[in-house]
């Protein structure tokens, strides 16, 4: 294969159709995921870990093929140990979404990776970075990415506020996934988020029966048919001639 077909992915790879998503708050940043691994319409792993540890405050968050974007999360975090070794300090976020993004870029004929990076430096605060496919570099305050968010955009646009505290932003990242894993059936599972600030980071796991409910509708045709009784209307129906 000389190029990637979007629109598959390469023989016999496994995909991280998925929900990723990290925003930033006054102090920090959360990133989420669901935990949902699949091969076609086979879920091969129900409690993927999705979020990757690059650096002591930097994390990522990985869509699209599990391999490619396990080899080069692989990369950047070797990268980002040697920069701390030789530099004597720990490297910035936003040098560590740019191994990425040229990773990313330089190969993009070959890799489906999408990549979210987030973390806390003592040069920029809290940042969040997303390198969807194709390999470009955008800095914003809030990223979602994979399959699920292209259902979620709008509960994002119209619910995020600036100024938020942990609190709110870790309320506002579940409820995100959660509303995603209930459209997405490449999404699913439990979702697991990071709170990373100065302080260090911090782990949360929310288990599959404890998700935030939303209304899902339900199934018309079910429901048993109406109970309805004769009226009398006072109309004789009109007899038919043999």
């Amino acid at each position: 294969m000389d190029h990637i077909d979007w629109t598959r992915l390469k023989t016999g790879e496994v995909n991280l159709g998925t929900s990723i998503m990290a925003v930033q708050f006054d102090g920090g940043v959360v990133i989420g995921a669901d935990s949902r691994t699949t091969t076609g319409s086979y879920i091969a792993n129900r409690v993927t870990d999705k979020l990757t540890h690059i650096h002591d405050r930097i994390y990522c968050c990985r869509s699209g093929s599990a391999a490619d974007t396990q080899a080069v999360a692989d990369i950047v975090h070797q990268a980002m140990q040697m920069h701390a070794q030789t530099a004597g300090e720990a490297p910035s976020v936003h040098l560590a979404a740019s191994v990425f993004q040229r990773l990313c870029y330089d190969n993009k004929d070959r890799l489906s990776a999408g990549i979210i990076v987030a973390g806390w430096d003592k040069e920029n605060g809290p940042s969040v970075y997303n390198i969807p496919l194709g390999g470009g570099l955008f800095r914003q305050p809030w990223a979602i990415g994979g399959s699920g968010s292209t259902y979620v955009y709008g509960y994002c646009d119209a619910t995020y506020r600036e100024g938020w505290g942990r609190d709110e932003t870790v309320n506002f990242v579940r409820n995100t996934l959660a509303l995603a894993m209930s459209r997405d059936g490449s999404s699913g599972g439990v979702i697991r988020m990071c709170v990373i600030t100065e302080d260090g980071v911090e782990r949360l796991f929310v288990p599959g029966d404890e998700l935030p409910k939303f209304w899902e509708g339900h199934e018309v045709l079910a429901l048993p048919a109406p109970n309805k009784r004769a009226v009398d209307t006072g109309v004789v129906p009109m007899a038919v001639e043999a």
